[in-house]
């Protein structure tokens, strides 16, 4: 789980002087994110993360519809700045309590049908518990989609070593770049490269991307995708068909800042 800090600046960011900019501060966190759009899609979703433990009833409380299973930590809360750029973002990260999140801790009963990982939960680490965890998900019968999250989390492990890591991955999601640093998927893997504004390849096929009304934020678009290609890669394996959800949830995401769907009032 995250804390995010969306800033959108009005204009070019003016070195010792103010820039007029719009700042929210809004829940997040990437598996959070595709948990709350999967929920908002009327899937049945369950979520683990880990944040500091006065934070637990408010994080929890921000995913409407999600069984959020949070650990709760001494460590605080994980904090991100999202500087907006036009369709372009910086990102300063502070992992915060997710460096505590214990794999080995979720119940085997909170295994369901589908396992989503994301590379954020091995950052800092060297991928042992989440390969652990995936080995569970296997046994247990399920499938798994992996999204690497961070060309950063791939450089910092090694590209061997993380596709090692996701090797039983059942459907990676991952961007160009991140694609790109980790050279080959698991040979076992549906490969679902987003390409933002150029669209999704998936199965040898190109499914372009759905034009937002108006683009505002594109915060949590990759996160959105991966909900919308999960619930409908979940009837019936169509991938194709997936992508085109997928792009379509995506389309929504970046027309509002932050990376969920609005919560009902």
């Amino acid at each position: 789980m995250i804390d995010d800090t969306i800033v959108i600046p009005s204009g070019p960011i003016r070195a010792d002087t103010d820039t007029v900019s719009t700042i929210r501060q809004v829940p997040g966190g990437s598996a959070a994110n595709t948990a709350a759009w999967l929920a908002a899609l009327g899937a049945d979703v369950s979520f683990v993360g880990a944040v500091h433990r006065a934070d637990v009833d408010r994080h929890r409380a921000a995913l409407p519809g999600v069984d959020a299973r949070l650990q709760p930590s001494d460590t605080p809360t994980g904090a991100i700045i999202v500087l907006v750029q036009g369709s372009e973002r910086a990102m300063l990260t502070d992992r915060g309590a997710n460096a505590d999140l214990d794999f080995d801790a979720i119940p085997d009963g909170l295994i369901g049908d589908h396992v989503h990982l994301t590379g954020h939960a091995m950052a800092a680490s060297d991928g042992s518990a989440f390969a652990r965890f995936i080995g569970r998900a296997k046994d247990a019968g399920a499938t798994v989609s992996v999204s690497p999250g961070s060309v950063a989390y791939i450089d910092a492990l090694g590209p061997d070593r993380f596709a090692a890591v996701i090797a039983g991955a059942d459907v990676l999601i991952a961007s160009a770049a991140e694609a790109e640093a980790l050279a080959f998927a698991p040979p076992s893997a549906t490969l679902v490269l987003t390409q933002g504004a150029d669209g999704v390849i998936v199965d040898g096929a190109h499914v372009p991307a759905v034009t937002a009304p108006a683009a505002v934020d594109p915060t949590g678009a990759g996160d959105a995708f991966c909900a919308g290609f999960l619930a409908r890669w979940s009837v019936d394996r169509d991938a194709v068909a997936a992508a085109r959800e997928g792009a379509a949830v995506a389309a929504r995401a970046v027309g509002m800042i932050g990376a969920r769907p609005a919560q009902p009032k």
